[in-house]
C-alpha cells in the first residue's frame, strides 16, 4: 500500500474520533452532537462551515491556494440505526436502542481526517466540498440536502462516496460502472372483506384467504412478468390479520419491499402488483387498497468517474486489490440522489470478516445492520488516503 505517512501517524487520533461517535449514536435528523463535533473540527482547521442543510447536515468548503478551479464533493453519512448494541467494549453505545451498526461513524471520521490533511496541504487549484450528510438510513438525507440547495450553493463538478463492506477483504476496494445498488421501494396492501364467525365461513368474505393468495401471486411477477435477465427482488415481509381463533377478521395487511436496478423494471412491477392485488382480492369478494412508495432510486455510477476513482484506488492499494467488476447489491443508498444530479462514483471499502473486533464484541457476525457489528479501524488510513488522493488528483487535472 502507498498510504500517506502523515495520515498513518494521525490514524490513532482519528480512531478516537470514530469511537467517540460510535459511543454516542444519533438517529436520522437527530445528529446534533455529531454535527457539532464535525463543525468544530472543520472550523478549527480554517475550513468554512455551513450548518442546517438537510436539517442536521454539515458542509465544509476548502479552497486551494492556487486559485479557482474545479469543485469536488466528498460525502460521508452520519446517522445511526434504531438497534440495541450487543457489544460491550469500551466504545459501545451509551444511547439505549441506538447503534452505529452500519459504519457511518467510520465514514464520518475518515472524511474528518481527510479534511484535516487537506487543510494543511492546500497546494491545489479549486475547491473541496466536505459533505456530512444526515439520515441515510431511511430518511433520504441526501435528497433533503439537495432540496435545500446543496448543489446550487456548492456547484460540484463531481461527487464521490464510499461505504465499508464486510466480507470484502480488509483494505480492498470494489466498484462497478453503471448500477451499483438497487432502488428501494415499499408497498402496503390492505385486503378488506367481511368478518364473521369462523364456524360459518359462508357468511363472510375472508380477507385472510384472499391475502394468502395475493402473497403467492405476487411472486409470479418476478418469475413470469419481468425478463429473466433483469434483476429484481419482491419480498413480502409482513402479513398481519386477525385477533382470535374463532373469528374471521374484516381485514388483512400485507407489506414488503421491491428492489430493482432500472426504473423500467420498477414500473412493470408496480403495475403488476396493483393489478394482481385488485383482481385476486376481487375474486374472493374482497377489496384491495394499495400504497406503493418509491423511496430511493437505483445508484448508478458514472463510467468516467469510475475509471478515475479506480486509478486512484489502484495507486493506493495496488491494482490487484481493486475489483472494478464488483457484483451490484440489492441494498440501497441515498447517495443515488446525488448521482442523479452530478457525475460521480460510489465505492466499497473492504471491512474484512470481523476478526478485527475488540474483546467484548457480541457473538453475532460482523455484518451491516447487525448488533454485533463494529467498524474496522484499520481502514482509517486507507479511507483517509483515498479521499485525499482523490481530491488532489481531481483538482490537479485543472
Amino acid at each position: 500500500m502507498h498510504l500517506l505517512p502523515e495520515i498513518v501517524e494521525s490514524a490513532e487520533a482519528i480512531r478516537d474520533i470514530r469511537r467517540n461517535i460510535h459511543a454516542h449514536p444519533e438517529l436520522r435528523f437527530e445528529e446534533n452532537r455529531t454535527a457539532d463535533l464535525v463543525a468544530e473540527a472543520l472550523s478549527s482547521w480554517g475550513i468554512t462551515v455551513f450548518r442546517g442543510m438537510g436539517k442536521t447536515g454539515v458542509v465544509g468548503r476548502l479552497d486551494g491556494e492556487l486559485g479557482p478551479g474545479k469543485m469536488i464533493g466528498l460525502r460521508a453519512d452520519m446517522d445511526a440505526l434504531p438497534l440495541q448494541e450487543h457489544n460491550n467494549f469500551s466504545h459501545t453505545s451509551r444511547n439505549p436502542g441506538k447503534m452505529h451498526a452500519c459504519g457511518h461513524d467510520g465514514h464520518t471520521a475518515m472524511l474528518i481526517g481527510a479534511a484535516q490533511y487537506l487543510s494543511n496541504h492546500r497546494d491545489f487549484k479549486g475547491s473541496v466540498v466536505f459533505i456530512f450528510q444526515p439520515a441515510e438510513e431511511g430518511g433520504a438525507g441526501a435528497r433533503e440536502m439537495i432540496k435545500d440547495g446543496l448543489f446550487e450553493q456548492f456547484p460540484c463538478d463531481a461527487v464521490f462516496g464510499l461505504h465499508n463492506w464486510p466480507g470484502l477483504a480488509e483494505g480492498h476496494f470494489g466498484v462497478t460502472a453503471g448500477p451499483m445498488m438497487a432502488s428501494s421501494n415499499a408497498f402496503e396492501i390492505t385486503i378488506t372483506g367481511r368478518g364473521g364467525h369462523a364456524a360459518l365461513p359462508h357468511n363472510s368474505a375472508d380477507p385472510v384467504l384472499a391475502g394468502a393468495q395475493v402473497v403467492l401471486a405476487l411472486q409470479s411477477i418476478i418469475t413470469r412478468n419481468k425478463r429473466p435477465v433483469d434483476a429484481a427482488v419482491l419480498s413480502v415481509t409482513q402479513f398481519h390479520t386477525g385477533e382470535t381463533s374463532n373469528v374471521i377478521p374484516d381485514s388483512a395487511f400485507i407489506g414488503g419491499t421491491v428492489r430493482t436496478f432500472t426504473l423500467e423494471v420498477l414500473d412493470l412491477i408496480e403495475q403488476r402488483l396493483r393489478e394482481i392485488a385488485h383482481n385476486v382480492a376481487g375474486a374472493f369478494d374482497c377489496k384491495a387498497d394499495i400504497s406503493f412508495s418509491r423511496n430511493y432510486p437505483p445508484l448508478i455510477n458514472h463510467e468516467k468517474e469510475v475509471e478515475f476513482a479506480s486509478e486512484v484506488m489502484s495507486e493506493l492499494v495496488g491494482k490487484q486489490n481493486v475489483n472494478t467488476s464488483t457484483d451490484p447489491t440489492m441494498g440501497a443508498e441515498d447517495f443515488a440522489f446525488m448521482l442523479l444530479e452530478k457525475p460521480g462514483c460510489y465505492v466499497f471499502l473492504g471491512n474484512g470478516d470481523g476478526d478485527h473486533r475488540s474483546i467484548g464484541h457480541g457473538m453475532g457476525p460482523c455484518h451491516l445492520h447487525n448488533p454485533s457489528y463494529d467498524f474496522n479501524d484499520a481502514l482509517i488510513p486507507v479511507g483517509v488516503s483515498y479521499w485525499v488522493k482523490l481530491a488532489q488528483r481531481y483538482l490537479a487535472k485543472n
